[in-house]
């Protein structure tokens, strides 16, 4: 991972100096002073890479961490999971059939949409707000402990140890853990997992990952370890298939792939009872699951279920039961969070974390073959550092009329009029601003009708803002979903 000032794969040296004093943890008394403390921390999901030190990304400092607090990640097996596209997906259908099988079942994942326990989850079930507090100001008084000598914790550092003492003090027999960004050191990546996975690569973060397909699959590849089975499927890039491979036989990790080591088909059909919907299949020595119906919209879903089951399989080699009948309930259970998420009917809208040109692709594929509005009207706001352009050119088949906004909350947000001139030089199609997702919301329900969709994404962080105007902590809705018959249907 690149940081700035060093090259890559340098290790930062120890901090021999005391790292300047912050706020301290334990005089918040409530969830959401919690909640504001960490947003006072560094945070690289809303931080420009440019304005990142040189000490953000230091693995060392998450293992004293661990280390000062007992290493609660010991105390569980767990998965891990990485990848550009696909990993949360990943994650969720894990953990849900991890759950249906029997087993308490830890999830971290990350962002959030509406609220930071989203986060944190046992048995989909999120972490009490009182244990958010107490387990904040124990993990923060340790990386007090550890900050002379490594550096003050980051946001995602305090959150992922934080999660790691959840899931010990819960005795869940399993966590599934997302990575949060790159893989090789991400804070995550201090767990010895049962199983390790590697989901789609793509362009991303290019900044901090580097610039092309194979040193981003470098970084994410760096999850791989001695002895612990890591499934993934074929790439459409070769050279990412290959750098995988040369990690695999490097770390001595027994890679798993799709289609080759083990036997993996997917078809899209339409039934009376599902709708258009795909199904996969999996089949090894230890396991036959046969026709399951991806609960997750769209066909690049199937391989992110085929990973799932792939996990799950190589479980079973390790002694955990995921019988099949179990496994599809698990599957059919799985919440769809920021993933084609309809937040309001009458006219439809809909949320999606889509934060890059393969995944807009996808979700407006997605959309023609499962919604099939008679307009769609796309809400959208993406990080700057992303690919705009090729964003906003698939954005382009898909969306009849455009909104452009941002999240109120992140650093990184590109400015809605600098989209819309981008957008304006690709295609002629009805397009303006808003200053804010709920300005957006407003623009687009005014011009909707009632087999219209109205389609949020972008990044996580616009969907988000969006979900938590129709479904707020507590009280009315800011924006309140319309019931159907508001508007009548185009003749």
């Amino acid at each position: 991972m690149r940081t700035p000032g060093h090259d890559k794969g340098s290790v930062d040296p120890p901090n021999d100096h005391a790292a300047p004093a912050r706020k301290g943890a334990r005089s918040l008394h409530s969830y959401d002073e919690a909640v504001a403390w960490l947003g006072e921390q560094t945070n690289v999901e809303r931080s420009r890479p440019e304005n990142l030190g040189a000490d953000v990304f230091k693995l060392e400092r998450m293992h004293a961490l661990a280390e000062a607090l007992g290493h609660p990640e010991r105390s569980f097996k767990s998965v891990h999971v990485a990848g550009s596209k696909g990993k949360g997906s990943v994650c969720e259908m894990t953990a849900s059939c991890l759950e249906a099988c029997g087993y308490t079942t830890g999830l971290y994942t990350s962002p959030h949409l509406v609220d930071m326990r989203e986060r944190v989850r046992i048995n989909q079930r999120r972490i009490e707000p009182g244990d958010f507090l107490d387990l904040l100001k124990r993990v923060a008084g340790a990386a007090d402990a550890v900050a002379r000598k490594h550096g003050h914790a980051t946001f995602f550092e305090l959150v992922t140890a934080l999660a790691f003492c959840h899931f010990a003090e819960q005795a869940v027999d399993v966590a599934v853990i997302e990575v949060g960004l790159g893989g090789r050191l991400d804070a995550t990546n201090v767990i010895r997992p049962e199983v390790a996975a590697l989901a789609a690569i793509q362009l991303e973060h290019t900044q901090l990952l580097g610039g092309t397909l194979e040193l981003i699959a470098r970084e994410k590849a760096g999850i791989m370890k001695p002895g612990v089975p890591c499934v993934t499927f074929p790439q459409s890039d070769a050279g990412v298939n290959e750098v995988f491979r040369q990690t695999a036989e490097a770390t001595r990790c027994p890679l798993i792939t799709l289609g080759k080591d083990v036997e993996f088909t997917h078809r899209f059909e339409a039934t009376p009872d599902l709708g258009p919907h795909v199904r996969v299949s999996l089949s090894s020595p230890r396991s036959a699951y046969e026709h399951l119906p991806v609960p997750l919209k769209g066909l690049h879903q199937a391989h992110n279920c085929g990973l799932a089951l792939a996990i799950l399989d190589q479980l079973r080699a390790r002694g955990l039961a995921a019988p099949e009948r179990q496994v599809a309930q698990g599957l059919a259970r799985t919440p769809n969070h920021g993933r084609m998420e309809v937040v309001s009917r009458a006219p439809m809208v809909m949320i999606d974390g889509a934060h890059n040109p393969e995944s807009v692709y996808n979700l407006i594929q997605a959309v023609g073959a499962y919604v099939k509005p008679d307009s769609t009207v796309v809400i959208f706001g993406c990080a700057a550092d992303k690919d705009v352009p090729r964003m906003l050119q698939k954005l382009a088949r898909g969306a009849d009329k455009i909104i452009f906004t941002r999240s109120a909350g992140s650093g990184r947000a590109a400015e809605p009029k600098d989209l819309q001139r981008r957008f304006a030089e690709l295609t002629g199609k009805q397009m303006q601003c808003a200053p804010g997702v709920a300005e957006a919301l407003r623009i687009a329900q005014s011009a909707a009708h009632r087999d219209d969709l109205i389609l949020v994404t972008g990044s996580f962080y616009v969907a988000g803002e969006a979900k938590r105007l129709f479904a707020p902590k507590a009280g009315a809705a800011v924006i309140e979903p319309r019931p159907a018959g508001r508007h009548a249907a185009r003749p």
